[in-house]
């Protein structure tokens, strides 16, 4: 008796030098369910739906668009939330085209909220305008009803509606528009093409009061600045090194490649300012390609080189062994990570320059990516993202290739 209680009591203790002991650091076992998904950091989400104007008086609206893509995407390079950059998912929409079936309000959603910027830009410069009528309210609802937003309060979630006749035209009441966007979590920025009298009088200031939003006036006329700096000639080389980096494969390579030569190309005959930006876009996390690019594609785990066909991947790979066929896309990758790295260090040096000319000059920039760029990062700072380029980094480089 005396033993089979003996035993009992070492495996109590043993029992309670268990539970009391602590684990060492790396066999900690994660709680399971929601505790575990509340202590891993959650990727912050950038979703902008922004809404055009393309009637006849809108030309000018059109091509800040088209010039400033670029740079308004550039905005969150520098963004980040607990060190993680975001997503930025962009939409696009136009309204008030004659052309455009009376049944939908005169409204196409052009394109859903995608990370493609290849395909927004080829859609805006495809753009044309003509007369016809503007529904404000309409396009607001369309927005909010169709789009997929992300259910998520912590993530950044704008519409930005810009055009330049009354806010109150169309069958559906904007004020009913705008409080459904916002029950949402949905901001509503509205962006008057004229004078802020004409904006006031078209109730465009009471939609964007309506959505915790921002009104802004802007002249679409005007052409966009650009302001040349020390540090462009090396991103344009660097930008097209770049390309030699994109490894096409799958059926949507060939179309894909070429869609990225003809927006490049776009860009150019914009303004230099287009080609610029999109250049830095390009150096981005925001500008992939996974759909087409085997470099891109190969970044995530869910695709593996040795699972593609030979017949998708480029002619001049199909000859490859499978080791030389790994060596080459390392190669490729360790190139391009090395390109990006410097021009986003050139471009931490360049907005710094720019900001002091463009204030020594006394350029008030008055277009549509400024109105976007204004408003987009007051509100991201709203969901703790935070915009600090990384200056020590870049003045070392700056160093480096100075003593070169």
């Amino acid at each position: 008796m005396k033993t089979t209680i003996t035993k009992i009591s070492l495996a109590a203790i043993v029992i309670v030098t268990c539970a009391i002991a602590p684990l060492p650091a790396e066999e900690k076992i994660p709680l399971a369910g929601p505790a575990t998904e509340s202590m891993q950091l959650k990727k912050p989400l950038v979703q902008m739906a922004i809404l055009l104007d393309t009637s006849g008086s809108m030309s000018g609206l059109i091509d800040q668009a088209r010039i400033e893509l670029w740079a308004i995407v550039n905005e969150f390079i520098f963004a980040k939330r607990n060190g993680l950059e975001p997503e930025v998912q962009v939409a696009l929409y136009e309204y008030g085209k004659s052309s455009l079936d009376v049944k939908d309000g005169y409204i196409r959603m052009i394109v859903p909220f995608t990370t493609d910027l290849d395909k927004v830009s080829e859609e805006l410069f495809a753009l044309k305008t003509n007369g016809g009528s503007e529904y404000c309210g309409q396009v607001i609802k369309e927005a909010t009803q169709s789009l997929k937003w992300s259910p998520s309060p912590d993530d950044l979630k704008v519409i930005f509606i810009a055009g330049n006749e009354p806010f109150t035209q169309g069958p559906v009441d904007y004020r009913q528009a705008c409080r459904a966007a916002i029950s949402k979590a949905i901001v509503v920025n509205t962006i008057h093409c004229g004078t802020p009298g004409d904006g006031l009088a078209g109730h465009w200031k009471d939609g964007a009061a309506l959505a915790d939003g921002r009104f802004l006036n802007i002249n679409h006329n005007r052409a966009v600045v650009h302001i040349e700096a020390p540090q462009d000639k090396e991103i344009a080389v660097l930008s097209a090194k770049l390309n030699d980096t994109y490894i096409a494969y799958g059926a949507a390579g060939r179309l894909a490649s070429e869609r990225q030569a003809a927006q490049d190309l776009n860009a150019a005959s914009a303004s230099k300012e287009a080609a610029i930006q999109r250049a830095l876009s390009k150096s981005s996390s925001f500008y992939r390609n996974e759909s087409w690019d085997l470099v891109d594609a190969l970044k995530g785990d869910q695709t593996k080189l040795a699972d593609i066909e030979t017949g998708a991947l480029p002619e001049n790979m199909q000859k490859m062994t499978p080791e030389e066929r790994k060596v080459y896309v390392e190669a490729k990758t360790q190139e391009r990570a090395e390109i990006q790295q410097r021009i986003q260090e050139l471009n931490a040096q360049r907005k710094n320059y720019v900001a002091a000319e463009m204030k020594k000059r006394h350029k008030d920039a008055n277009t549509l990516g400024s109105a976007i760029i204004m408003a987009v990062r007051e509100q991201a700072v709203g969901k703790n993202l935070s915009f600090e380029p990384p200056e020590s980094s870049s003045t070392k480089s700056e160093d480096i290739h100075r003593s070169k």
